[in-house]
């Protein structure tokens, strides 16, 4: 697992002791609005979900990894594959980071830094693709960090807080 660590975090995958953590990310109504949900998920659903949770990327078509600080095995966010199109070598990427206190203190480009390697690297991607809010400033930062571009704006694509809102969708192409 050395290709997931970094110097201040490392990427592991999930275990059955990440049900609390999952299941208060699942069901803050706060980060719906990033993670496409509308309704709660139960701690059985959750559960199931870790139970097959050992699926290889090319049967699950997707990938979670929790983000822990390396001097600790408890996460403090998730980072995700999903879409994943071996045929095309593409992939959806998206990343959450639970709590303020863990926000803004470089995990989270850190994170993105090692799963953008290991999908070039290990899985041979071509490229990768983020779906952004267009009011999440700090994500749109993080991402045109790595050098994803701006392909194009979905407008009036999502309904939050009681108006439709443009979201930006950015492209990486490993080169």
């Amino acid at each position: 697992m050395v290709t997931l660590k970094g110097k201040n975090v490392f990427l592991r995958a999930l275990e059955p002791e990440d049900l609390a953590f999952i299941y208060h990310i699942e069901n803050d109504e706060h980060l719906w609005e990033v993670s496409n949900t509308q309704t709660p998920y139960s701690k059985f659903l959750i559960r199931q979900y870790l139970e097959n949770a050992y699926q290889d990327i090319y049967e699950a078509k997707q990938l979670r990894l929790a983000i822990c600080k390396n001097n600790t095995l408890e996460a403090i966010g998730l980072i995700d594959l999903f879409e994943f199109d071996p045929k095309n070598s593409r992939a959806g990427i998206g990343i959450i980071i639970q709590n303020e206190i863990n926000r803004n203190a470089g995990f989270g480009k850190e994170a993105l830094s090692l799963l953008i390697d290991f999908s070039f690297q290990q899985l041979q991607l071509h490229q990768l693709y983020a779906n952004i809010g267009i009011e999440n400033i700090a994500s749109i930062a993080l991402f045109t960090t790595f050098g994803f571009e701006k392909i194009g704006v979905k407008k009036d694509w999502n309904y939050s807080n009681n108006s439709f809102q443009d979201e930006v969708f950015f492209q990486l192409i490993n080169k």
